[in-house]
């Protein structure tokens, strides 16, 4: 069966069984595509709960995230 949870950074729907990136906060587990959604959530979880995913800035290329 999966389990998807939409990563709280871009919004990437990450399945739990699979996922390489994982972060505990107040008692919830949140998936991430990659390590440096992983990274920004752990920088700041309270930002990504409020406000929830940023997506990617158009802007700026994806490789400049991390």
């Amino acid at each position: 069966m999966i389990n998807t949870h939409r990563d709280p950074i871009c919004g990437m729907q990450v399945d739990e069984n699979t996922a390489e990136y994982r972060s505990e906060h107040k008692g919830a587990t949140y998936y991430f595509c990659a390590p440096g959604c992983k990274k920004a959530f752990d920088s700041d979880p309270e930002r990504y709960q409020k406000d929830g995913p940023v997506g990617m800035d158009e802007k700026k290329p994806w490789w400049k995230f991390w």
